[in-house]
């Protein structure tokens, strides 16, 4: 017959035991358990970014006198950023790179990437523009070459 702990009522049912064992804390498993070097709170109600380190088996409070905390073992750094993100304008927390430049969103990649092939499009379009001058200037016609 298998152990049970706890008591157990006389149809076989578990009881709840009369000593209730506590659940570890977030914080107890994120440095006891999860080793957790760094841990991070933002709050969105006061735009408030705190930062603790883990030395010594406890948390100490970083000071952050810019919002902002580099993370050499990511080689990334964490900061508040206004701005807006998903149609909404406020402090968001947001990652950055090694120069502090912020990472971009994938929004932000995409409006980049749009960016940077019209801004082509116009200089090919100059480009063309100029050779067909030259090309005048020079006695061709190059219509002859574009119907052709």
């Amino acid at each position: 017959m298998p152990l049970q702990s706890g008591n157990t009522a006389g149809n076989g049912q578990v009881l709840e035991a009369d000593t209730k064992e506590e659940r570890p804390r977030k914080w107890e498993v994120y440095k006891q358990i999860l080793l957790v070097p760094i841990y991070a709170v933002f709050s969105r109600y006061t735009n408030r970014l705190r930062v603790f380190e883990l030395k010594g088996g406890h948390y100490q409070e970083l000071e952050l006198p810019d919002s902002r905390v580099w993370i050499p073992d990511l080689s990334l750094g964490l900061g508040l950023w206004q701005g807006e993100f998903q149609g909404i304008d406020r402090v968001w927390l947001r990652w950055y790179d090694v120069d502090g430049n912020w990472i971009l969103t994938e929004a932000e990649q995409q409006r980049q990437r749009a960016e940077s092939a019209e801004c082509r499009a116009q200089q090919t379009e100059a480009q063309l523009q100029s050779l067909i001058l030259r090309l005048r200037e020079s006695g061709i016609d190059p219509d002859q070459f574009l119907k052709g």
